[in-house]
């Protein structure tokens, strides 16, 4: 990389939003150094796909004013200065009157766990528990059919450890839905026959 086409080496957020990212890659911003994120395999984006729909359509139905985002940007609350990650779904149920880049008041984040991925993605989970408003967060496999489910407490503290889900349904309380996990995979080349 050209030095011309290098990040800087840190900034705050107010100058990440402001800068002129090179290229066609999309970056996010963690603890105040801009990391370049990968394109997405067929699967990572099918499952994309096929949750945010059924998650935009679950709402629709019931009448719920919530809405699903893509590659949302979210803030942590911990040095919120210094970050602004870009997990792959976001579902807020905050009314927006103006145009925004971070995504107000999240209750569920969506990743999907890739091997090249696993420790960005768990780095970035770990900073999503710390937004008060965020009530579950959902990682799925790209290499099996499975989900992993945290769920903050009604003390609202985080668990240790993440329910995980081979089978069956995906129950998301905080949009009051129950997805079979085999109609999430449904596109991908691990869904079963």
């Amino acid at each position: 990389m050209s030095s011309a086409l290098k990040p800087p080496d840190r900034m705050t957020m107010a100058e990440f939003l402001a800068w002129d990212a090179p290229g066609n890659t999309r970056w996010q911003l963690v603890d105040g150094e801009p990391i370049a994120m990968a394109p997405t395999s067929r699967t990572h984006g099918s499952l994309l796909l096929e949750l945010g729909s059924l998650i935009r359509n679950h709402l629709a139905d019931a009448g719920n004013p919530c809405t699903v985002i893509a590659a949302p940007g979210i803030v942590p609350r911990v040095r919120a200065n210094e970050n602004f990650r870009i997990p792959d779904l976001a579902v807020t149920c905050t009314r927006y009157e103006t145009e925004e880049y971070d995504v107000a008041n999240p209750v569920l984040i969506v990743e999907v766990l890739s091997p090249s991925n696993r420790a960005d993605t768990w780095r970035n989970v770990w900073a999503f528990t710390t937004i008060p408003s965020l009530r579950e967060i959902v990682l799925l496999s790209s290499t099996a059919v499975r989900a992993e489910l945290l769920r903050r407490g009604s003390d609202g503290s985080w668990p240790a450890a993440s329910t995980v889900i081979e089978d069956g349904d995906l129950l998301l309380d905080s949009i009051d839905l129950g997805i079979p996990l085999a109609a999430i995979y449904r596109t991908t080349r691990l869904a079963r026959d």
